[in-house]
């Protein structure tokens, strides 16, 4: 009898002891997270302007809360912007030298732009982001093709990019072949660039061009290049631009695009209640403005809050 008794007590003190835990353990305050997101329009050239009300989390509904939206025009434009290119790319790359330049130099005074040449999985930086664009726009040269995986080579360039008050977003031009990670539906590498990307925030846009040698016309590898960057710029909140198989006949275009982009971006902070570990978190948006619609990473990182048990109170 006296066993139970004892056992009863035991654990009654160890209930007691959980709650007086429970009770000293104050709830983590709301952390506040920031992405950078695009409004377009559903039709027509003229995009609408959003307030803070105007953006609403549709998924998951119950774990942010929109506290502030910043249009990133004007004094808040401040921008850091890479153009990376493929060291595989053909040659033909070299009829489009001359657009990128012109992108370059009527980029606004906000803009500090960086140019990169990727190859054996990293970047060889020519011109760390300045506001000197013509520096930037004369550094451009025909690529020399070496091997690249151009996403391992992003991953190293997202993972050394220092952060700060400006927002960051890449414009890559290759044929996104992995000769790494090779084709079809999954490629760790890409799946890597994507997550180092949403980690860090970056927005990646993506201009198709062939690569040089068989690469650049295997229907194979051609097609499941066009799909990884497809999928890495539609996962980080960017674009990709592509015309068939063969090179595009002018970059133009598409980089006024993204130029015309950046004019409608807008910078969320989101409250959100943290987890123990950081984590990579889904998100969709949704906004009842008509003609408007919101263009997102996929996922949005949020920063553990560092509570394990070993760092609660009275925890040993």
């Amino acid at each position: 009898m006296s066993k139970f008794l004892f056992a009863g007590a035991f654990l009654a003190a160890g209930v007691a002891f959980v709650f007086a835990i429970d009770k000293s353990v104050a709830p983590a305050p709301p952390m506040p997270v920031h992405m950078i997101v695009t409004v377009e329009a559903r039709h027509g050239g003229k995009v609408p302007a959003l307030k803070r009300e105007d953006f609403m989390v549709a998924q998951p509904k119950d774990r942010f809360q929109v506290a502030d939206a910043v249009a990133l025009t004007g004094s808040n434009a401040a921008t850091e912007l890479y153009i990376l290119i493929d060291e595989a790319s053909n040659f033909t790359l070299a009829s489009q030298l001359a657009d990128l330049r012109r992108f370059i130099e009527t980029q606004p005074a906000t803009t500090a732009v960086g140019i990169g040449y990727m190859h054996y999985g990293g970047v060889e930086t020519l011109v760390e982001p300045t506001r000197d664009h013509d520096r930037a726009a004369k550094s451009l040269r025909l690529p020399m093709g070496l091997p690249s995986s151009p996403f391992l080579s992003l991953s190293e360039l997202t993972k050394r990019w220092p952060e700060g008050t400006a927002r960051r977003a890449v414009v890559m031009i290759t044929s996104g072949v992995d000769p790494l990670g090779g084709t079809g539906p999954v490629d760790p590498y890409l799946d890597g660039a994507i997550a180092d990307a949403q980690r860090a925030g970056i927005m990646i846009s993506a201009i198709y061009t062939p690569s040089q040698g068989h690469a650049g016309h295997s229907y194979w590898r051609v097609y499941w290049g066009q799909n990884y960057i497809a999928e890495l710029a539609d996962e980080t909140g960017g674009e990709a631009y592509m015309l068939g198989f063969g090179p595009l006949v002018s970059f133009e275009p598409y980089l006024n695009e993204i130029t015309e982009r950046m004019t409608h971006q807008y910078r969320l902070t989101l409250l959100t209640k943290p987890g123990a570990k950081p984590e990579l978190t889904p998100i969709k948006f949704s906004t009842e403005v008509p003609n408007a619609e919101i263009v997102a990473a996929s996922k949005v990182y949020i920063p553990g809050n560092g509570l394990t048990p070993a760092a609660l109170p009275h925890a040993k």
